[in-house]
C-alpha cells in the first residue's frame, strides 16, 4: 500500500503574507494567545524557528492530546511555503511513524489568499488509519486556521 496523501485548500480574505506570518513564522506566540482553550503553549525545543528547528505544541488540559512535536524541513518566506514533519506525539504514534505536511499560501484574485495543504501519512507496518482519524485532525487544523483568520480580520494592522 502506498503512502496515504490528503490535500485540502481554503480561501480567506486575508493577504497571504499575513496568514503565513501568523500561522508559520509567529504561531508560537499567536496561537496560545488567541486559542488558549485548545493550546497551552508552543515552544522551540531545538533551534529558533528556521529549518531543522523542532517545535512542541502543548495542548490544554482535558483534551485527548497532550503534545505534538514538529520538525521544520523547509521554510521559504519569499514564496510563502513551509514543509514540516510531525515526529512525535502522545497518542497517534501507535499507528504512524510520521506525517509530512506542506502548506502554501497563494494570492487570490480578490486580495486574499488560497491556503493549500497536503499531508502524507507514513504508517507503521501493518497499521491502518481510519478516515475518521484523519478527518478529525484535519477538522481541528481547519478550525485553528479559521480562528487565525477571524483574529486577523478583527486586527488589520497585525502582521501587515
Amino acid at each position: 500500500m502506498g503512502i496515504p496523501t490528503f490535500t485540502q485548500e481554503f480561501t480567506t480574505p486575508i493577504a497571504p503574507s499575513r496568514m503565513f506570518k501568523a500561522l508559520i513564522l509567529d504561531s508560537h506566540n499567536l496561537i496560545p494567545k488567541i486559542a488558549p482553550q485548545g493550546i497551552k503553549s508552543i515552544d522551540f525545543i531545538e533551534g529558533d524557528g528556521g529549518v531543522g528547528s523542532i517545535k512542541q505544541t502543548n495542548f490544554a488540559d482535558g483534551g485527548h492530546l497532550q503534545y505534538l512535536k514538529h520538525k521544520i524541513d523547509a521554510l521559504d518566506s519569499d514564496n510563502l511555503v513551509c514543509k514540516y514533519t510531525l515526529i512525535e506525539g502522545d497518542v497517534i504514534f501507535d499507528k504512524i511513524e510520521s506525517v509530512v505536511y506542506e502548506v502554501k499560501f497563494e494570492a487570490s484574485s480578490n486580495g486574499g489568499c488560497i491556503c493549500k495543504m497536503s499531508s502524507e501519512y507514513h504508517t507503521k507496518a501493518g497499521a491502518e488509519l481510519k478516515q475518521e482519524e484523519i478527518k478529525q485532525g484535519k477538522d481541528k487544523a481547519m478550525g485553528l486556521y479559521k480562528v487565525v483568520e477571524e483574529y486577523l480580520s478583527a486586527n488589520p494592522d497585525v502582521y501587515a
